[in-house]
């Protein structure tokens, strides 16, 4: 499959970027044309700026800094989603380009006598998610796991109909042993190599 990995981390000597590294060479097993964007190394700008909201409605085509993003989202048929999960979702990094790139034109259109969302991304027939959380599972479905909810809700409807997903996560990693990553990064291999 042509997929897409959006990375997000801001370090590349963090466990994300090992994350990444073993989510791309996985990808690359599994037989995988790969495109990946780390968003912090392309100084990708996450604004959403007052002129980006007055324009929200405008053609893709009048926005230039989104427009390799669109023409990625486009091309790919499977989406991997690679970073930390802060404060229970995704880094403001990474929300940011959701808020920017996911628009009118790109993921969705709005028809002029409609109410409801026409979703663009039909092409998206996989949408992973591989990330760490600092606290346990138990914590995180307390505070309802809003990121798991924007990525396989709000993104997912955006995509194929039958667009299958999944969640790969680990965890209490700010407690995890050395041997507990690794198990992780060997799940992350065995389920994107398929």
């Amino acid at each position: 499959m042509k997929t897409l990995v959006i990375f997000c981390h801001p370090s590349a000597n963090s466990f994300a970027a090992a994350v990444l590294d073993t989510s791309v060479a996985a990808l690359h097993a599994g037989g995988h044309e790969v495109r990946v964007t780390d968003l912090y190394a392309e100084g990708f700008d996450p604004v959403f700026s007052a002129h980006d909201h007055e324009h929200h409605l405008d053609d893709p085509s009048t926005k230039p800094d989104i427009a390799q993003h669109a023409t990625n989202l486009r091309w790919c048929e499977s989406l991997v989603l690679v970073y930390p999960s802060w404060w229970a979702g995704q880094p403001a990094m990474l929300k940011g380009w959701i808020d920017r790139v996911w628009v009118n034109g790109v993921a969705w259109e709005l028809p002029a006598d409609g109410n409801r969302l026409r979703p663009l991304l039909r092409n998206i027939r996989r949408l992973h998610v591989v990330t760490t959380h600092g606290s346990s599972k138990w914590i995180n479905a307390l505070e309802g796991e809003g990121g798991k909810r924007t990525a396989l809700r709000s993104l997912r409807v955006l995509c194929s109909p039958r667009c299958r997903t999944s969640w790969i996560a680990l965890y209490n990693i700010d407690r995890s042993t050395l041997e507990q990553r690794n198990q992780f990064l060997r799940r992350v291999t065995a389920r994107l190599s398929k």
